[in-house]
């Protein structure tokens, strides 16, 4: 892993970015950790680079904000959209920034940006992303994101997984820029139609605890 400090996109702020990493190193989070913020940052660059548009400082400040409350609340995207709007507005000096950033946090809940919405298109691509991931990197996600529910029983856990991996199935795309649908969306839609049958048919074994 590289310095992920470096991909902070201000000059100014280090102190809350500081606050951001540790807030990600959190040793009770799973999947939600410092690992999965690289990785949609760095995500967020790749499809840039793949000629997604975007407003690149706001999509990743809004990466930086999006997992920042991470505790099996509820509300969390709120929370975390809520520290964004409390701490932007001193190091940002477009209130409308700022805004935009607290939107497209709390777009992290459903994954759902409309078409013409190309920053919410870009962040939402890009924390989905692993979805698409090889598969030894999939069953890792999906191992760490049950990690980070350990306190769930097993049968409640594997129906609520479930309805969220038919909820994924159940969109027209999983992925909504150019680049995503054509290098990411067959990859991921295997990876979750797998990991669904092994949730219904008891295959899918909890990992064991740390």
């Amino acid at each position: 892993m590289g310095d992920l400090a470096d991909c902070w996109p201000l000059a100014a702020g280090t102190e809350v970015r500081d606050l951001l990493l540790e807030a990600y190193a959190d040793p009770a989070r799973g999947y939600h950790d410092l690992r999965h913020l690289e990785e949609v940052c760095d995500r967020v660059e790749e499809l840039l680079r793949g000629g997604s548009t975007g407003d690149r400082e706001v999509v990743l400040l809004a990466a930086w904000f999006h997992d920042a409350v991470y505790d099996g609340g509820a509300d969390a995207e709120e929370r975390s959209a809520a520290w964004a709007e409390d701490e932007l507005p001193a190091l940002v000096t477009d209130p409308g920034a700022v805004a935009e950033v607290g939107r497209l946090v709390r777009l992290t809940e459903t994954h759902r940006p409309a078409d013409d919405d190309p920053n919410g298109c870009l962040l939402s691509d890009a924390d989905l992303g692993i979805l698409a991931a090889p598969r030894n990197r999939y069953d890792e996600y999906a191992a760490d994101v049950r990690r980070e529910y350990a306190h769930v029983p097993d049968a409640d856990f594997r129906a609520g997984r479930a309805a969220i991996l038919r909820d994924l199935l159940a969109k027209p795309h999983l992925f909504h820029t150019a680049y995503a649908r054509g290098r990411w969306e067959a990859a991921a839609r295997a990876n979750v139609e797998r990991e669904l049958a092994e949730l219904v048919d008891g295959s899918r074994t909890p990992p064991p605890q740390r």
